[in-house]
């Protein structure tokens, strides 16, 4: 019963059912009832029809072989059973009493035809049905009228078992039927669950094996219903968790590249500076090597934290309408000492007016430094770096500018990877990688172009 082929099964075969069982107790009687009312109309019809002749023989001047030969020859016109009654009306009542019938039967008390009274007592014709010990039969009596009053009743009738043959016929073809669509039915839904099942358990292997770590199974997608959207969207899921698994090994092992380098060039200067013999100009050299590799393990450590936040989405940003370009002036103001030591000018061009956007203004600062600080580490000394704010299309464009060598057109797709890095570049490769991070995240983009001697990296935020 766990298995979704034979519940399939099942409820196909109790849907088939339970369509067969309405049509067994709900049409049956109904067609049944339809038909016996049909008969009835009909008997209701000869009544009015066949009838003429006994309208004449009503009368104490007429015989009774008259009444008799009138009523067998309505009942040989009509092909139904014919009698006829008389009416009294005595102290017990209005009474119907038989005076003829057509079936030359003496014991017509053995039937009641108590329509005929009905018929007598409401001036109409009046129909119905009694058993009797040879089944039942349906019945229409009709009153027939001598000097405004009703003065006879003729009744014909008509057994019911026509009726009761064909509706069991059809009950039984019903049956029959019913018997087969339902072993269809299950058959049919055995199968179609089979199909089902085996395409679940298709996307059942492949999730165990992306559970194991295994992104390789991929999940042939065949038809366009609901089971292949979810193979599909199965399958796109497999290649993003083998993107970021890739990522997150590559982090893991550059990550661990990074931080061993400085550790253990600050476990060698640590011995070194354990040597009695050194002198003082060694020793403070060897200080300030050491001063700089905790500054880059610092460094390296911030960005491993800002990257991981990005990537896990728990960095708040906190947007609001800011002056790129009073930013700009204060960003750029801290790396005059930077500049002075790369030999370097660098020149900021704004407008007059004010430059608002809307974003987080300490993170594009963040973005601004990283875009600065990475024009004098990639450029040789003497390299002139433009600032440049302005509005554009609706929005604000900060670009950051130099004339150095340029990026090679092999590296430059790669270079907002994290720990991405030229063979001559310094540093831990995450700075561009969170730039364009933080920018995506403000709802703008951080993109590059760069020639020989020239390399720009554009900023666009939101007004």
């Amino acid at each position: 019963m766990r298995s979704i082929r034979v519940r399939l099964a099942l409820i196909f075969s109790a849907i088939t059912l339970g369509a067969i069982a309405g049509v067994y107790v709900y049409v049956a009687p109904q067609l049944e009832s339809s038909l016996r009312d049909q008969k009835l109309e009909e008997l209701a019809r000869d009544a009015g029809l066949y009838s003429r002749d006994l309208i004449r023989a009503i009368g104490t001047n007429v015989d009774e072989g008259t009444v008799n030969r009138a009523v067998r020859q309505a009942a040989d016109r009509s092909g139904s059973r014919v009698t006829l009654f008389g009416v009294s009306r005595g102290t017990q009542g209005l009474q119907t009493y038989p005076i003829s019938d057509s079936t030359a039967q003496t014991r017509l008390e053995d039937v009641s035809f108590a329509v005929a009274t009905d018929a007598a007592r409401t001036g109409r014709t009046q129909r119905g049905t009694e058993p009797t010990t040879e089944g039942r039969i349906g019945e229409a009596a009709r009153p027939l009228f001598f000097n405004g009053r009703v003065a006879r009743v003729v009744v014909f009738s008509a057994p019911l078992g026509d009726v009761q043959r064909n509706v069991e016929l059809i009950r039984r073809q019903i049956a029959v039927a019913g018997a087969i669509m339902l072993l269809i039915a299950s058959i049919a839904g055995y199968l179609v669950a089979q199909a089902l099942s085996r395409r679940i358990k298709r996307l059942e292997t492949a999730a165990d094996k992306v559970a194991a770590g295994d992104f390789s199974q991929r999940i042939p997608i065949d038809g366009d219903d609901e089971l292949a959207d979810l193979a599909s969207a199965f399958n796109e899921m497999q290649g993003q968790l083998a993107q970021l698994d890739s990522a997150r090994k590559r982090f893991i092992a550059t990550a661990s590249h990074e931080l061993r380098t400085p550790i253990f060039s600050l476990g060698g200067f640590v011995e070194l500076l354990q040597d009695e013999d050194i002198d003082d100009e060694t020793r403070a050299h060897f200080l300030e090597q050491i001063s700089q590799q905790l500054a880059r393990l610092r460094r390296l450590t911030a960005e491993l934290l800002d990257l991981s936040r990005l990537e896990a989405g728990s960095l708040e940003l906190r947007t609001e309408p800011t002056d790129v370009g009073d930013l700009a002036r204060e960003v750029t103001r801290e790396f005059t000492p930077a500049l002075a030591q790369h030999d370097s000018h660098l020149e900021l061009r704004l407008t007059r007016d004010p430059i608002r956007a809307t974003c987080d203004r300490e993170r594009v600062a963040q973005i601004m430094r990283i875009l600065i600080d990475n024009a004098l580490a990639h450029t040789p000394p003497g390299t002139d770096i433009f600032v440049s704010a302005t509005r554009e299309n609706g929005g604000v464009r900060l670009a950051v500018r130099d004339h150095g060598l340029g990026i090679h057109r092999t590296v430059l797709p790669r270079i907002f990877e994290p720990f991405f890095t030229s063979d001559d570049a310094q540093g831990s490769g995450l700075g561009l990688a969170i730039a364009r991070e933080l920018a995506e995240r403000m709802n703008g983009h951080l993109d590059v172009e760069s020639v020989p001697g020239r390399t720009t990296f554009t900023l666009e935020l939101p007004s």
